[in-house]
């Protein structure tokens, strides 16, 4: 009978860890089977392309501008050109977003300080308005009093272009862009900075190039340093910069950033070194974008970005106060 009994226990016990063995371990992955916050309605490519070429056509016209008190007649071309085509893709892009161009008309009839798009309209639209005015005078050589008038105007708004959009991001309630609000106007700064330079050492002639290869060297250092702490040090919302689709693009847009970071330095003595960079660099750029954004779309589609801060915020505060 106790041999019986013995056995029946055993049989059960074994039955018991079979069934804890098939159980998966809980994981927070829901809040009611529902997000707690509605991600945004932006389009892709549409405001990843938005992001980059506002970026490049503000470093684009700083570029220009120096390069016009400095002596570089082709770095100088470039520059005002690149910044009059990236703002205006820009625009388009913004248009396309929206739907149709008289949603942009009505956002600069309105302006919405809370919206990022409203805005980067009205940041976007004086910038392109000047970018474009010089660099009409810069192909037709006409009006030249205007295009320096213009261009000085453009490049006192192209740090504007530069930071605006990851601080209107920063602004919204989705927590991979929201929770780096310290840290994603440094990596958009940086990826900017690469990404005008590149346009320059793709497109200028090396003996005038020397500026957009510092700048160059400089931004990607800038953008690898303040991407890694976004990463690092926002906790859990970080995580989304690492993980899936986001965190692949990541990786890739840090390979290419840095391997044009570490040519850029010499790639004054070949032209192809110089081409072969600058187009290391543009990619990285752009994929940075689609990153960050696929990041912030991800981190507003899982509950657990926003609640788990949510519940450290309030403990933190609760042991202060107790």
């Amino acid at each position: 009978m106790n041999e019986q009994h013995s056995g029946g226990e055993a049989r059960r016990n074994r039955r018991s860890r079979d069934k804890q063995a098939v159980v998966p371990e809980a994981e927070f992955d829901s809040y009611y089977g529902r997000p707690v916050i509605k991600p945004p309605v932006w389009k892709v490519p549409d405001v990843p392309a938005y992001l980059y070429l506002g970026g490049t056509a503000g470093v684009s016209s700083l570029m220009g501008e120096f390069a016009a008190l400095t002596g570089r007649p082709r770095l100088r071309r470039v520059g005002r050109l690149a910044g009059s085509v990236g703002s205006l893709a820009s625009v388009g892009a913004l248009i396309h977003d929206l739907g149709r161009p008289e949603r942009f008309l009505n956002m600069l009839r309105v302006f919405k300080p809370t919206s990022p798009l409203s805005v980067g309209t009205w940041i976007l639209s004086p910038f392109s308005a000047m970018a474009s005015a010089t660099a009409v005078s810069e192909v037709t050589g006409l009006l030249p009093t205007l295009a320096r008038i213009s261009g000085a105007t453009a490049g006192v708004l192209g740090p504007a272009m530069v930071t605006y959009t990851a601080v209107l991001l920063s602004d919204t309630a989705v927590p991979a862009w929201h929770e780096g609000y310290r840290k994603l106007p440094f990596v958009f700064a940086g990826s900017a900075l690469t990404s005008g330079a590149a346009v320059a050492m793709v497109a200028v002639p090396t003996h005038e190039a020397a500026p957009a290869r510092r700048l160059a060297a400089g931004g990607a250092g800038l953008e690898i340093a303040a991407a890694t702490l976004l990463e690092k040090r926002i906790g859990l919302p970080g995580q989304a910069y690492h993980r899936g689709r986001a965190g692949k693009l990541m990786r890739i847009a840090r390979a290419c950033t840095v391997a044009g970071g570490l040519a850029a330095p010499f790639a004054g003595r070949s032209r192809v070194l110089s081409v072969l960079a600058g187009l290391s660099l543009t990619a990285g750029a752009v994929v940075t974008r689609f990153g960050v954004f696929e990041a912030g779309m991800a981190s507003a589609r899982d509950p657990q970005y926003t609640v788990v801060p949510q519940r450290e915020r309030l403990a933190e505060r609760a042991a202060a106060e107790g």
